[in-house]
C-alpha cells in the first residue's frame, strides 16, 4: 500500500509524532522536475517527492509546487530512542533551502529557510559530536558565499542552532557530490571540511560549546580531503 502524505502537514508541521510514525527501511526521491532553476548540483532537475519504505509500507511525501528537494541522495538517521528520520535539503522559490527531517508522517524538523531563492547549504553530518548522547546536525551554509558551518541540535521537536564557523566550504558550483565528511580516527568525531579558499584541509570539532578548526595540511586535489577523512 502507498501512503501519500497530505499538504497540510507538510506545510504547517502537523505531522504525527514519532513514535506514532511507522520506522523508515529506506528512501530515495521521485518526481524529477525542473521547476526550481538553480542547477547547483550539475543539472536543471531536482525533486518533487520523497518515497520512504517503512515497516507498514511505502509513504510518498510530496512538494507543493513552489518546492524541491535540491540534494542527491535522503540520508537515513536513526534519533536517540531509536526512530530513523530522512535528512534532506528542501528548497522553496522565495526562501532558498533549509534542511529538514521527515519520517513518515510528514515534516519532523527543519531549519529556517536560508531566505532567498538560489541559496543552497550543503550536509556534513549527522551525528552525536561532543559526545552527550544527543545528535548533531552539520550543514555548511552557502558554501559557495556564506561558506559558514552550521550545528544544529533537536529541541523539544524543532532544531535549534548552537554554533557557527565561518572560512569553510565543501562544495563548488556544478558538483554532483559533497566533498569531505565526518571522521573519527580514535580520538572523537570531527568535520573534514575546505577552507574557503581550497587551499586547506581543515579538520573542525564541536566540544558542546562552539567549534574549532585545525588544518591538517595543504589541499592540493580533492583526494587530500578523502584521505583526511579516512584518517590516513
Amino acid at each position: 500500500m502507498i501512503r501519500i502524505v497530505s499538504l497540510l502537514a507538510l506545510l504547517w508541521g502537523a505531522a504525527p509524532a514519532l513514535a506514532e510514525a511507522p520506522e523508515i527501511t529506506g528512501a530515495r526521491y521521485g518526481a524529477p522536475t525542473t521547476r526550481y532553476a538553480h542547477g547547483v548540483l550539475g543539472d536543471a532537475v531536482e525533486w518533487g517527492a520523497l518515497l520512504l519504505e517503512t515497516e507498514a509500507g511505502a509513504v510518498t511525501i510530496r512538494l507543493p509546487e513552489t518546492r524541491v528537494f535540491e540534494d542527491l541522495a535522503p540520508r537515513l538517521v536513526a534519533l536517540p530512542g531509536g526512530a530513523t528520520v530522512a535528512m534532506v535539503v528542501e528548497s522553496d522559490q522565495a526562501g532558498g533551502a533549509r534542511l529538514a527531517l521527515y519520517d513518515a508522517g510528514g515534516l519532523h524538523a527543519a531549519t529556517p529557510f536560508i531566505g532567498m531563492a538560489n541559496r543552497w547549504l550543503a550536509p556534513v553530518a549527522a551525528a552525536d559530536l561532543d559526545g552527550d548522547g544527543a545528535l548533531e546536525f552539520a550543514y555548511v551554509d552557502r558554501p559557495h558565499l556564506a561558506k559558514t558551518l552550521r550545528i544544529w541540535r533537536l529541541d523539544a521537536g524543532r532544531l535549534v542552532e548552537v554554533a557557527a564557523l565561518p572560512g569553510l566550504t565543501n562544495h563548488q558550483i556544478g558538483w554532483d557530490f559533497i566533498a569531505g565528511g565526518l571522521r573519527d580516527c580514535g580520538g572523537g568525531p570531527e568535520m573534514i571540511l575546505a577552507s574557503g579558499d581550497w587551499q586547506q584541509v581543515m579538520a573542525v570539532r564541536y566540544d558542546g560549546t562552539g567549534l574549532t578548526a585545525r588544518v591538517l595540511g595543504p589541499l592540493g586535489a580533492l583526494d587530500d580531503l578523502e584521505r583526511a577523512r579516512a584518517c590516513r
